[in-house]
């Protein structure tokens, strides 16, 4: 069984991986789960609770297919936990790791926007952090996909949810037909 976890924080933005985590545990079978830093119960910005399953403290990378950072406003704090050693890490063993919205600067943070092509909601956002990989920022509305490295700005769920998918080889006419659902109102044909 394939297995996911997505890092929310307090203040998450709500609909960024709810298309992902819902397709791959409905229609493909993932063993989905959700951490928080110390394990505790955040709220999303609409106001959503979620009691994780586990503590980012408690990440156990053997066995792990995916690891997606949700955005939310706790990325640009002072307070925002360190999750270079955790992303370095998962991504040295070939693990998917996929970061959308501001989930994007905790990638750029740990190194791995550096050498791959990428986006996010801006070029701006990701120069804030300090990071050398300016030069492969793709300024697209959808998700960029670089080996197994993973951005989207807030506004693309669905292409992000597409791109995680098909790097992990589940890509089928399920898949497209979702997509297209999902993607519809904005004329986008998958």
């Amino acid at each position: 069984m394939p297995r996911a976890i997505t890092i929310l924080s307090d203040n998450f933005s709500d609909w960024e991986t709810a298309l992902l985590n819902s397709t791959a545990r409905q229609y493909y079978g993932f063993y989905t789960s959700f951490a928080t830093p110390g394990g505790m119960q955040v709220a999303s910005s609409g106001g959503m609770l979620v009691t994780p399953q586990l503590a980012l403290e408690d990440i156990a990378l053997d066995g792990l297919d995916a690891l997606i950072v949700c955005g939310g406003s706790i990325w640009q704090a002072p307070q925002a936990p360190d999750l270079t050693a955790l992303l370095a890490a998962a991504h040295a063993r070939g693990i998917v790791v996929a970061g959308i919205c501001d989930g994007t600067r905790v990638l750029a943070q740990a190194g791995l926007l550096d050498q791959v092509r990428h986006t996010s909601n801006s070029a701006a956002n990701l120069v804030q952090t300090g990071y050398a990989g300016a030069a492969h920022y793709q300024d697209v509305p959808y998700a960029v996909a670089d080996g197994r490295v993973i951005t989207a700005p807030g506004s693309a769920p669905v292409s992000f949810m597409r791109e995680i998918l098909h790097t992990l080889a589940f890509c089928d006419d399920n898949l497209l037909s979702y997509c297209s659902l999902h993607a519809a109102e904005h004329g986008q044909i998958w």
